[in-house]
């Protein structure tokens, strides 16, 4: 049987996709973070199967879990937030599934970044201001970051930058930050992206820290930085510019007359 890796989008139910949906409708097991997907995601399971709720357990009890539903000829939906690709930790659970002969794919999910830029209602790149999005986040309890990925070498680019599970760090993205993109430089915190109760906050870098205290934000929350977010002088793209001749708009030849 396959063990079945699934995005669960930002949190609301209805951004999971419909191969996610399908896959989670067929599986005799699912295994669900409970902490950050929505119960109505695993709502879609049917009756009869195995609903487990994975926040408390350890990668041995996951693996331990899958292992024995392989070995009953029971197929699993493992349903992690967001994109799967990103921050999902799947890397070890695969690893240890490729190790124990137990085959397995992955159905991509919504990422939080392209939740937040929905909820703001702006492009995160923006013609003449930034055409590259840097997806990132900081070190603290969780694994080190790689010597040339800290924030300040990243800021050398000027990108847009998404920095994920940082909001009980913010002190240090201000101060790696400030001296690259300047202290009035725009700053969207997006907590809880989708759901509900989801909160967009807006301030300048140098407010960042004390905005997050104010706001009591300690987890799921996204943080954007960079001057696409406040920019308004911007050109138009090349895209739709009449000027602009592609594949499917080729250049017309021009008519003689006489």
């Amino acid at each position: 049987m396959t063990v079945h890796f699934i995005g669960a989008g930002p949190g609301a139910p209805d951004l999971l996709t419909l191969r996610g949906r399908d896959l989670i409708a067929a599986a005799d097991v699912v295994l669900y973070a409970g902490s950050l997907v929505p119960a109505a995601v695993v709502a879609h399971a049917r009756d009869d199967a195995l609903v487990i709720d994975s926040a408390d357990m350890t990668l041995d009890q996951l693996v331990e879990c899958m292992s024995e539903a392989h070995e009953a000829g029971r197929s699993v939906a493992r349903v992690h937030s967001g994109d799967p690709s990103l921050y999902g930790a799947i890397g070890e659970q695969i690893r240890r599934l490729a190790e124990l002969g137990i085959d397995h794919d992955v159905t991509p999910g919504v990422p939080a970044y392209a939740a937040a830029a929905a909820a703001i209602g702006q492009e995160l790149t923006l013609p003449g201001v930034s055409q590259t999005v840097v997806l990132t986040r900081t070190a603290m309890r969780s694994s080190v970051m790689p010597e040339r990925e800290s924030l300040e070498t990243l800021a050398l680019s000027g990108a847009t930058l998404a920095i994920h599970l940082s909001a009980r760090n913010t002190r240090h993205v201000e101060e790696s930050l400030i001296p690259h993109y300047g202290a009035d430089c725009p700053v969207v915190v997006a907590v809880r992206a989708s759901w509900p109760d989801e909160r967009i906050i807006r301030c300048r870098l140098d407010a960042l820290h004390r905005t997050v205290k104010a706001e009591r934000i300690r987890r799921t929350a996204l943080i954007l930085v960079g001057p696409v977010l406040g920019a308004a002088d911007y050109g138009d793209s090349k895209l739709y510019d009449a000027e602009h001749f592609h594949l499917l708009r080729p250049k017309k030849k021009r008519r003689r007359v006489g």
